[in-house]
């Protein structure tokens, strides 16, 4: 707290100023800094949280409240931001003393709820410290770290609109509580072993409607038994901040074997939580930036390449099933008092895990679990024990995963740490919900310049997921204030996202916005680029419903937000079987091989793969185009190619194929471009647009792999080819258009070779790149691209206007 200078009387009257501040200004300890700054100034009056925002009075010297006014922003409490302060004079009214007063509810919604953060220094050190009343607390917080988010039902926010309205303080932390000077000043989550939540332990059943508790009497230690669990190979539920979590020990085979059995995982990787970067440094490369990321407030899994060049301290390693054929390894850091004290902080033993598997308490596919009796039932099959405890969660929201490409954090999934902060738009949007698309769905709010992306929802294919949707968006709006007078939703009239946007219209406008149009505009959006920018979107995906019917995904756009033109494509192959040509890359690259006039040599890895029956289906299939939806997918192309040299025949998780053609082109550095590897560009007609043919790099692959390169070459040699291929047509573009400016989106650039090759390249050639680095380049970025399109009104337009849309 500020110490007061004494001062005399002063000599010119008194100013009084009524103050309203915006931003992330509630559950951030902004009224106690507000208190702090006051009193240190001698002036006096009050604060208060309001639904506007947080709402002061204060009178004094007017010199004094100058200062008041100008130090709000920069010396804000750390979790605070800050959007924007008014200030007005009103009558002075004399009186002493600066007060917090109770909160004053109703009115619009216009402040922002804070995310939940990673617990702090200063209560970590408490944590660990026998001699303090918090000692290995497993609730401990205050007002600069914990749930903040996820336990939200109502503002303004105030421990009765919290999860934490059921557990009254005792009298030390209302004591706490009521001290300006403490650190749990007005912190609506706290509490201590007194008057907090209870953790407990719960054993699998050992038959169907008997659940056993142990280590629940007096003096249990939950936290030692289920360290225990953990070390004896078992699969353990936690309850976390957004969900539950399955973990395991990552060190242990078996025990990650079992668990990718009973959720069904397939090959996808695992993420993991260290106790210490110290435990990660031999085990992954481990950057500036990574370790910020890591160690910050937000605390997302954050995907590092693996060590090659170092073998990891004895008994340390993830097992191999953690993370098979992926370059990565997803490493996370403790981010609650539970993590820490699983990890063994403050433990007695130091026989438990300090590396576990923490993957979402789900079956693949489904949204995580959040309720306690639910995950009783629901995650009965997946897991031997629960750690769970009676503080509700309300809000549901999954890990976030970054990684680091050419020194940027690259965002792959926008969650825990970053949901519900706006994103700031360049261009003003009406009042809109954009829904986003049927994987890794996110929606979106809008209003003025503000766009709030929701937390990650997940596949719109099951039915519980969207009915998660559904009570997210309604929960986003409530805390948002933000009253959708239209949707946006893909085009693809068969998306379930769509059809939900239809379903609950209510009589609004749903406006479709082509899938491709929307990544490049998110990445508009997020760059900054106002209405009257217009750039080349180079937009590679796995799908999207183009113009014309066909399955789009390698496209290169000029676009802006009111529109586009579609100057490039990769070539048209028959995409054979629809999914069926997803989960089986080898049907990708046999359907490659009759695209390009190349025979499906017996030799080929990905004739080999295709049992003899289904090849001869297939075959009949193509020459009939029977089920042949045409692709010009960029997706697809990394499949067939994956596929061919031999590195991945049958997906296990989405983009599979790919992710394990990059770890593949990892493992040839140095392979200098071949150019063979090329792309063959069929003039337009009849003002059609160019079509990039891969048959000339397809012949040079199968000559390789029949030659018996090595698979990571052809993957380099690959790479190199797709990135030149990205060049010469934006080279194009530019002279067509006159456009400098090149966007690069899509899940297909979530792949930092290519993507880093491209933006090298294209800055060479003199272009400005734009990337995504806070929203995900994948399609949990869609809806923030819908959104700009459907409903902006800066240009002048309508929301909702027609667009101009030319393939």
């Amino acid at each position: 707290m500020t110490t007061a200078r004494p001062r005399p009387a002063p000599a010119t009257a008194p100013r009084r100023s009524r103050v309203v501040v915006r931003g992330v200004v509630q559950g951030v300890g902004f009224r106690p800094f507000v208190h702090a700054l006051a009193t240190g100034l001698r002036l006096s009056g009050h604060v208060t949280n309001t639904s506007d925002g947080v709402v002061a009075e204060v009178e004094g010297d007017p010199e004094d409240v100058a200062s008041f006014c100008a130090r709000l922003t920069p010396d804000a409490p750390p979790l605070a931001r800050v959007e924007s302060v008014e200030t007005a004079e009103v009558p002075a009214s004399g009186g002493s003393g600066f007060t917090i007063v109770p909160s004053r509810p109703g009115g619009a919604v216009r402040t922002l709820v804070p995310p939940d953060t990673a617990t702090c220094d200063a209560c970590l050190a408490e944590l660990g410290d026998p001699a303090d009343r918090r000692y290995l607390h497993p609730f401990l917080t205050c007002t600069h770290c914990g749930p903040r988010f996820t336990i939200v039902t109502g503002l303004p926010y105030d421990r009765v609109h919290t999860t934490m309205a059921g557990f009254p303080m005792c009298p030390d932390c209302a004591r706490e509580y009521a001290d300006p000077t403490d650190r749990r000043f007005h912190a609506q989550p706290v509490a201590c072993p007194a008057c907090g939540p209870r953790l407990r332990l719960v054993t699998a059943p050992e038959a169907p409607g008997d659940v056993r508790t142990p280590d629940s009497g007096p003096g249990a230690d939950p936290i030692a038994a289920a360290r225990r669990t953990l070390a004896s190979g078992a699969i353990l539920a936690v309850k976390g901040l957004g969900g539950y979590h399955l973990a395991c020990d990552a060190t242990n085979p078996g025990a990650v074997t079992e668990l990718r059995r009973r959720k069904a995982r397939g090959d996808k990787p695992f993420a993991m939580m260290a106790a210490d970067p110290a435990d990660i440094e031999p085990l992954a490369h481990l950057g500036p930036l990574e370790r910020e990321l890591l160690t910050g407030g937000v605390r997302p899994v954050v995907l590092l390449r693996r060590r090659d060049d170092a073998g990891p301290r004895p008994g340390a390693a993830p097992a191999p099933q953690v993370a098979p054929g992926s370059p990565d390894l997803g490493f996370m850091l403790p981010y609650t008092p539970v993590h820490h004290l699983l990890l063994g902080l403050g433990a007695e033993d130091r026989d438990g895990p300090r590396l576990l598997v923490m993957t979402s308490g789900n079956l693949s596919g489904e949204p995580i679990v959040t309720d306690d009796e639910e995950a009783l039932t629901r995650l009965a099959p997946l897991a031997d024990a629960w750690l769970l405890h009676d503080r509700p969660i309300h809000v549901p929201c999954d890990d976030s995963v970054v990684r680091v490409c050419d020194g940027d954090q690259l965002t792959l999934r926008r969650s825990r740490g970053w949901a519900p902060l706006p994103v700031t738009l360049p261009v003003e949007v009406a009042p809109a919900l954009a829904v986003g698309g049927d994987l890794k769905n996110t929606f979106c709010l809008g209003e003025g310049r503000q766009a709030w992306l929701s937390a990650h929802i997940g596949d719109m294919d099951d039915l519980a997921t969207q009915l998660a949707l559904t009570a997210a968006e309604r929960q986003l709006e409530a805390v948002t204030g933000v009253r959708p007078g239209l949707l946006a939703a893909d085009r693809h009239p068969g998306y379930r996202s769509t059809r939900w946007a239809r379903d609950h219209a209510a009589g609004r406008p749903v406006v479709p916005v082509q899938h491709h149009h929307a990544h490049v505009a998110a990445a508009m959006a997020e760059n900054g680029l106002d209405g009257t920018d217009r750039v080349i979107g180079v937009a590679f995906d796995g799908t999207g419903h183009g113009l014309d019917g066909a399955v789009w995904g390698g496209e290169f756009l000029l676009a802006d937000y009111a529109g586009f033109a579609r100057f490039a494509h990769l070539a048209y192959v028959p995409l054979p079987g629809g999914d069926a040509a997803v989960r089986r890359p080898y049907r990708m690259a046999l359907a490659h091989l009759r695209a390009a006039g190349l025979a499906a040599d017996p030799a080929l890895p990905c004739t080999r793969a295709c049992p003899s029956d289904e090849l001869t289906l297939l075959q009949r299939q193509l020459e009939r185009e029977l089920n042949c939806v045409p692709t010009s997918s960029m997706g697809r192309l990394f499949d067939a190619v994956s596929s061919l040299a031999g590195i991945r025949h049958h997906a296990g998780y989405e983009a599979q194929a790919a992710v394990e053609l990059e770890a593949a082109a990892l493992r040839a550095p140095g392979t200098p471009e071949d150019g063979r590897y090329a792309f063959r560009l069929d003039a337009p007609t009849g003002g059609a647009p160019l079509a990039a043919d891969p048959a000339p790099l397809l012949a040079a692959v199968v000559a390789d792999v029949l030659d018996g390169t090595p698979a990571a070459v052809v993957a380099a040699r690959f790479h190199h080819a797709v990135a030149r291929l990205v060049r010469t047509v934006c080279a194009a573009a530019r002279g067509a258009s006159g456009l400098e400016t090149v966007a690069l989106t899509g899940g297909v650039f979530a792949n930092t070779v290519l993507s880093s090759a491209c933006a090298a390249g294209l800055r060479e050639d003199g272009f400005t790149v734009l990337r995504h680095r806070l929203v995900p380049p994948n399609d949990g970025g869609l809806a923030l691209g819908q959104l700009v399109v459907a409903a902006r009104t800066t240009d002048g337009a309508a929301p909702g206007t027609p667009r101009r849309e030319r393939q």
